[in-house]
């Protein structure tokens, strides 16, 4: 197989959650560059909307399909209308995701509950009705995005960091249940990026210093940045990698 063919994306539909702004969109756009069909999910139609045209001003055609990722029968029949109107979902992109910061002696219940729907069950409940749809068709690429959370904590958000860590073994649980169908499950894990969840951190002249001294590359990452590792996961170039997870972090968990 030739290096072109072996990164392309060509004749793939690719469904990523989360993908209205930031890291979803990023990716989409990578992506479909790549030569994939894309359709972006999100909550918010008109957000969506204007994610699309976006997009088609750069002239990337993106299909969209509202639906709330932290309602499991939702996903499952909105996945059901993507494979039947459009077409098979080779590529899901599980990028949804939230959010808070508190002190964790006075972290709100109602924000724990908010956070593990939003950023774990959410990863399950599409994955596994994709899933269902890619086992008979013994095909199928899930990349689910994790965080350097998953690895690392850092005060005021040990909940989030909680849910990563388990989307990062959520991920090794799928790849060693799918696997044997020719499903490569594989996680991405970005570091500290400029996008709308961080822009209180990156407006921070403190927090960025610190950043900027704490990571090796001496920066914050950018969110294109991630697209070549979100290629690489969804292409035949990994067809024996399963249950990794990919750092993207310009080195802050290499270092101490």
């Amino acid at each position: 197989m030739s290096e072109n063919k072996l990164f392309s994306l060509a004749g793939r539909r690719a469904l990523v959650t989360g993908a209205s702004k930031g890291i979803g969109l990023a990716i989409a756009r990578g992506l479909a560059v790549q030569g994939a069909s894309i359709v972006l999910n999100g909550r918010d139609a008109g957000r969506l909307k204007e994610a699309q045209t976006q997009l088609a001003q750069e002239g990337i055609e993106a299909e969209i399909s509202a639906f709330d990722v932290t309602d499991q029968e939702a996903v499952i029949a909105s996945v059901k209308d993507i494979e039947t109107r459009l077409g098979p979902i080779d590529i899901l992109i599980n990028n949804a995701g939230i959010q808070h910061r508190a002190p964790l002696d006075q972290f709100p219940r109602k924000d724990w509950d908010r956070l593990i729907s939003t950023n774990l069950n959410s990863v399950f409940f599409v994955a596994q009705a994709v899933a269902q749809h890619m086992i008979p068709r013994q095909r199928g690429k899930i990349v689910n995005i994790c965080s350097v959370q998953s690895e690392l904590a850092r005060p005021g958000i040990a909940p989030y960091t909680a849910t990563k860590g388990a989307v990062k073994m959520l991920t090794k649980g799928m790849a060693t249940d799918w696997a044997r169908h020719n499903l490569q499950i594989n996680g991405l894990a970005p570091g500290y990026f400029e996008t709308e969840m961080n822009a209180a951190l990156v407006a921070d002249e403190k927090f960025s210093a610190w950043l900027r001294q704490r990571t090796p590359a001496a920066r914050w990452g950018k969110v294109e940045e991630l697209i070549g590792a979100a290629v690489f996961l969804s292409s035949d170039a990994s067809s024996f990698v399963n249950g990794h997870i990919l750092m993207v972090d310009g080195g802050i968990t290499a270092s101490v």
